[in-house]
Formats: C-alpha cells, sequence, structure tokens
C-alpha cells in the first residue's frame, strides 16, 4: 500500500511539473509573437509615410539635345554653363544632355538615327532642313500637339516662324534668325584706294586689286568663300539675276541654267583662276583667322562673325556693308535655326525646354554671342541694340529663303559637286548647269 502511495505521489509531482514547465514555456512564445506584431504594426504604419515621401520627389528625366553650335565657340559656352544650368534649376527632375555636332554630321546622323530608331528628343536643325525631316513624318507638329502653342509661337518673329511652317502646321518652333553681309579689312581697302563696292561690278573690280602679296610676301585674297554650296552661291545667284528653281520650286531647268545662273557661277571661277579667291580647299586658312591676319580682304558672312572677331581679333579693324547690288538688287540668303522635336520625344520635358530656349532670358544670352533673337521682347533689349544687329536686320528684309523642298540637301549636295567641276576647269559654267538642270528635275519630280 506504502509503495502504491508513493508511486501516485511521484505521478502527481511530476504532472505539476509539467504543467509548470509548460505555462513557463508559454510566455516567451507570446511574448515573440507580440513582438513580430508590434514590428509588423510599426512598419505599417511607417510604409505610407515614406512612401508618399517618395511620391513627392520629381522623377527624373533626360532630354536629348543634338545642336551644331561649334563645340570651342561662345554659343556652345553659353549653353552648356549657362542656359541648361539654369533650364535645370526651373525644372527640377529634367536634365538636358547636350551634343554637340558639326553642321554637316549633324544633319546626317539625323538621316541615319531615323532609320534606326535612335533619335534625340530635340535637335537645333538649320530652317532648310526641316521640310526634309518632315517628310519622313519624323518631327511632331507643335500645333496640333502643344495646347499653349499659339502664346509660345505669338511671342517670337512671324518671318522666322515661316521657316518651321508646312502644309498648314508647325514643326519647330524658331530659334534665331540671320543673314550675311559684307566684311571688309578698312586699311587694306583704305591704302588699295578702293571705296567699299555696292555694285557686283565693283566687287568683282575690287576683289582682284585687293588681291596678291603682303609686305611680308605672303599671298592674300580679295575674298574668301569657305563653301560652294547653297549658303554661299545664293546672294551672288540672286544678286546677278539669276535662280536655282521656278517660284513654284517644281523644276531647275530654265532657271539654274538660266544665263543670269551661269554668270554668276563663271564670275566665282574667273575670280579663283586668278587667284583672287579661296576658301574652300582643304588646307585653306581658316575664315576667321584668315581675315583676322590680313589674309582675306573681303567676307560675306553672319552676325556670329561679329562675336568671333571679337573674341579673337579685337584691336583687328573691319566695317560691314550690304550685299553688292546686280541686276537682280542686293539679294542676301535668309538663314536660321529651328528647335524642333521628334516623334518619339519625352514630349513633356521637350517642350518645356523648347520653351525656355525661345524665351528672352535664353534669347537675350544668346544675342550675346552674335545670335539674333526671333523672341520680339529679347530684339528690343539693350543687349541685343549693343550687339548692333541692325545691319543684318535691313538685310534681312530683302533676303530669300533657300528652296523649301525635302530634296533640298540632295540639290544642295549637286550644286556644291557642279560648281566645284567648273571652278577647278573640268566643266564650263554652262556644261555644268545644264547637267545640274536635270538632276534638280528628277529630284523636284520624286
Amino acid at each position: 500500500m506504502k509503495a502504491h502511495k508513493k508511486i501516485l505521489a511521484i505521478l502527481l509531482t511530476t504532472v505539476i511539473c509539467l504543467a509548470a514547465m509548460m505555462g513557463c514555456g508559454k510566455s516567451p512564445v507570446q511574448s515573440e509573437t507580440d513582438s513580430q506584431s508590434q514590428e509588423t504594426a510599426r512598419k505599417a504604419s511607417s510604409e505610407p509615410a515614406e512612401t508618399e515621401s517618395k511620391a513627392k520627389e520629381p522623377l527624373e528625366v533626360t532630354i536629348n539635345f543634338w545642336h551644331h553650335y561649334s563645340a570651342q565657340s561662345a554659343e556652345n559656352e553659353t549653353l552648356t554653363k549657362v542656359l541648361i544650368p539654369k533650364f535645370e534649376e526651373e525644372n527640377p527632375g529634367i536634365r538636358v544632355n547636350a551634343v554637340s555636332h558639326e553642321w554637316a554630321d549633324l544633319h546626317e546622323k539625323l538621316l541615319i538615327s531615323a532609320q534606326s530608331g535612335t533619335l534625340p528628343d530635340v535637335a537645333r536643325l538649320d530652317s532648310a532642313w526641316v521640310p526634309e525631316l518632315w517628310e519622313m513624318g519624323i518631327l511632331t507638329s507643335l500645333d496640333e500637339e502643344m495646347s499653349d502653342f499659339d502664346e509660345v509661337s505669338g511671342a517670337l518673329l512671324e518671318s522666322a516662324m515661316s521657316t518651321a511652317r508646312i502644309d498648314g502646321h508647325f514643326y519647330g518652333l524658331a530659334l534665331n534668325t540671320n543673314t550675311k553681309i559684307l566684311f571688309y579689312n578698312v586699311k587694306a581697302l583704305a591704302e588699295a584706294g578702293i571705296d567699299v563696292p555696292e555694285t557686283m561690278d565693283e566687287f568683282v573690280t575690287a576683289v582682284k586689286a585687293l588681291a596678291g602679296t603682303n609686305g611680308n610676301g605672303q599671298q592674300v585674297w580679295g575674298y574668301n568663300e569657305p563653301a560652294l554650296s547653297g549658303w554661299n552661291l545664293c546672294p551672288f545667284i540672286w544678286s546677278m539675276g539669276g535662280s536655282l528653281t521656278d517660284e513654284a520650286q517644281t523644276k531647275g531647268s530654265g532657271f539654274i541654267n538660266s544665263p543670269q545662273t551661269v554668270e554668276a557661277i563663271e564670275m566665282f571661277a574667273d575670280l579663283y583662276a586668278d587667284g583672287a579667291i579661296t576658301g574652300w580647299n582643304s588646307g585653306d586658312i581658316p575664315m576667321t583667322d584668315g581675315f583676322g591676319t590680313g589674309r582675306y580682304m573681303m567676307l560675306l558672312e553672319g552676325p556670329w562673325k561679329v562675336a568671333e572677331m571679337k573674341g579673337a581679333y579685337p584691336d583687328f579693324e573691319y566695317a560691314t556693308a550690304g550685299m553688292p547690288a546686280g541686276k537682280g538688287g542686293s539679294v542676301s540668303v535668309l538663314g536660321g535655326e529651328d528647335i524642333a522635336m521628334f516623334n518619339s520625344a519625352d514630349k513633356d520635358a521637350s517642350w518645356k525646354f523648347m520653351k525656355f530656349m525661345t524665351g528672352g532670358y535664353a534669347q537675350e544670352e544668346m544675342a550675346k554671342c552674335g545670335q539674333i533673337p526671333v523672341n520680339k521682347e529679347a530684339l528690343e533689349s539693350d543687349t541685343a541694340k549693343e550687339a548692333d544687329f541692325a545691319p543684318f536686320l535691313e538685310a534681312i528684309a530683302a533676303a530669300k529663303s533657300r528652296p523649301t523642298v525635302s530634296c533640298w540637301s540632295e540639290m544642295d549636295n549637286e550644286l556644291s559637286v557642279a560648281v566645284t567641276a567648273v571652278v577647278s576647269g573640268e566643266k564650263t559654267a554652262a556644261q555644268a548647269m545644264d547637267e545640274l538642270a536635270e538632276k534638280f528635275d528628277a529630284l523636284l519630280a520624286k
């Protein structure tokens, strides 16, 4: 009996201890669960605040801007060191990646990139390229897609905006406008007893008289022309009464090979044969250096040349005059650039950048570099007045645009090839222009 009671006591003691152990073990489990719940609750309560904070931060967008401001130019320095930092400060979350190309390289790059789908968001375009890129269907119709287009474009010169208008819509904003006038070496003309040429005949006489050698035995030229493209030749062709196409821009026959046009090309060939002009050959002295060192006596150039001469040759004495007049009058070439957006762009960010670049601040800053503003307010600023754009604005009134056709780039290349053949003596002007007329007709008929 005692043995049974002893066993029962042991069993009861064991049960009580097990119960106690189970009771003691329950508390840590509950404590861990409670701790996890509290941590989950804490995270849950903090996550909305963190998400809300992140939502308030602007998402960063980078837009690519391709342009042809020369890499070492005052315009490019102003763009990269003044304008883009200002834009990014005013537009948090938008970054601008600006890429400089040479003029011809940019045109080629855009054509290649259009085929590969690697276009930038925005580009500074020669106004003569707009019809060609429009024909490819890669430009954004701004007046159709941007609600404030009328307000933005209304602040810009109507004449400049016309370069971006095709088929009733606008495919860019005017960025700057320009034309070319005569720059001449004041001392050289005075020493030679030559008046500033006002007519084309006087121009030819002056160019020949100013060519020769200087006191150091170096060859000098009466006139410098850096290329033989439409931008370079059109002022002479038009002023001498010639033309490139008919008014409807549908054919070249009878126009690019007219007697007046042929005469203009012959004039270039004769002056080159006499050693009076140069500039388009590989190895020739760069224009600004040649002019500033007294090797080139006259140039036909735009407002940017003022800033270039001020920076490189501040003590050189030169003056300007209008395009010498011929049978067609005094007619220079209308130039300028448009800023355009491609269909693949981040349109909201790109439009903000385009508006900034055509706004008063950016336009006035670029005026300091010799760019004629298209923003009406900037054009009336003290900065623009001090830059003395008056001679260029006067010339713009009579200036003409190069053909506004999608095949102009091809026509321009063919023109350069044809005139090069003439000045090198390979063909007569009449022969080369007759052949060119057929090529123009074929291109315009496409």
